[in-house]
């Protein structure tokens, strides 16, 4: 039994978020008003550099709450946010900006780094999945979906592949370096971001990790732009499709969400 433990709690706009802690971990629930009927739940993952409470999760996490009724949550990712960052964390961000200082590509260390990560945080995923499923409001055996770009994406994509609760996921924006054989084990439905003018993943790269979901229904989203332009409408299109595949309406006029 993991430990779930809340550790602040507000509420605004009929959005109530709760700080937890599971095992540790530092994370966030956002979720409707109390005393509605269990509802299904979105798992998110922040972006490198970002944290649990960057505008991209609270807004993402609005979106699904107060368009669809779900709950949504997220972790720190390891050495980001408030968790420490160990000597490995600073030797490899180091190394990212002295790659970006010379002008050389950020994808080789970008991706061993994420790779890194993702071994750390896939287990605090399933952790985590483990003890919001003993609460109430969202109970054992409902349908969860996963949403993460860029290095959300390099945890999701791992994750996805161990865990059968997932029904489905949104992703996007990585290299398929390290992540080709774990997209080859999924299944489940998917949808899927990349930029044409990335200038950071080719075009070539961004589509063959695309095609190396086993899905039958995935979806691929390709918008002009550079890696860092993703369009808001983009959080949009997630949530609908979470709708979609997790079972509830969504509803109008909700606004659009950082994407960053």
């Amino acid at each position: 039994m993991h430990s779930l433990q809340f550790t602040a709690e507000s509420s605004s706009d009929g959005v109530t978020e709760r700080d937890f802690t599971v095992d540790g971990i530092p994370g966030v629930l956002w979720s409707p008003a109390p005393g509605a009927e269990p509802a299904p739940l979105v798992l998110l993952a922040h972006g490198g550099g970002n944290h649990k409470k960057h505008p991209s999760m609270a807004g993402r996490a609005r979106l699904l709450v107060a368009g669809c009724g779900f709950h949504a949550a997220v972790i720190d990712a390891p050495g980001h946010g408030d968790r420490p960052r160990t000597a490995h964390d600073e030797a490899e961000i180091a190394e990212l900006f002295r790659a970006r200082a010379a002008g050389e590509p950020e994808g080789p260390v970008v991706v061993r780094y994420n790779d890194h990560l993702a071994r750390l945080a896939v287990p605090e995923y399933q952790a985590t999945l483990d003890a919001l499923q003993q609460l109430p409001e969202i109970g054992a055996g409902g349908p969860v979906g996963f949403w993460g770009i860029n290095m959300g994406t390099a945890i999701g994509v791992p994750f996805v592949a161990a865990e059968p609760r997932i029904t489905a996921a949104v992703l996007g924006q990585h290299w398929p370096d390290a992540l080709a054989g774990k997209a080859r084990q999924i299944t489940v439905p998917i949808e899927y971001d990349m930029q044409w003018d990335d200038e950071h993943i080719s075009r070539e790269q961004g589509l063959e990790l695309f095609d190396a979901f086993a899905s039958n229904e995935k979806t691929l989203h390709v918008n002009a732009g550079r890696h860092k332009e993703l369009p808001r409408f983009e959080a949009d299109s997630a949530v609908r499709f979470f709708a979609r595949h997790l079972g509830r309406v969504t509803a109008p006029a909700v606004p659009a969400a950082p994407v960053g």
